[in-house]
C-alpha cells in the first residue's frame, strides 16, 4: 500500500479498522499477547488495549479475544472474525492501491513540497 494513501473504516464517530489497527493485529498474532505487540509498535499498553477495545466494540463480534493472567499468564489472540477482517482491509488496501495509483499519483504531484 502506499503510504501516502491511507484507508479507514468508520463505524459512527469510531474507526472501526485502519493502517495502525491492522498491524496491531498483525502483532497480537505473532506474539499472542496484547503487550508484547504494543512493545513491537512502541505504543502504551493503554493505547493498545484501547485500541482493541474499540475493534472489538465496533464489530458483531470480538477481533481479539484475550485470557486474564495468573500463574500461567494471559494472553490474547485475534479471533477468526478478526483474521477474516484483516484480510479483508489489507485485500482492499492492495486493489485501492493498483487501481488508483493514476489519480494518487496525479494529486501527489500537486502537492507542495513540505
Amino acid at each position: 500500500m502506499n503510504k501516502n494513501l491511507k484507508i479507514r473504516i468508520s463505524s459512527g464517530i469510531d474507526t472501526a479498522m485502519g493502517p495502525g489497527k491492522a498491524e496491531l493485529l498483525e502483532a497480537i498474532q505473532e506474539f499472542g499477547s496484547i503487550t508484547k505487540a504494543a512493545k513491537k509498535m512502541k505504543m502504551s499498553y493503554r493505547r493498545a488495549w484501547e485500541l482493541v477495545n474499540v475493534m472489538n466494540q465496533c464489530f458483531k463480534y470480538p477481533l481479539v479475544l484475550t485470557a486474564k493472567g495468573g500463574t500461567h499468564g494471559g494472553g490474547a489472540e485475534v479471533s477468526e472474525l478478526g483474521i477474516t477482517i484483516l484480510q479483508n482491509y489489507r485485500d482492499l488496501e492492495t486493489k485501492v492501491s493498483r487501481f488508483a495509483d493514476k489519480e494518487l499519483n496525479q494529486i501527489l504531484s500537486n502537492l507542495s513540497q513540505k
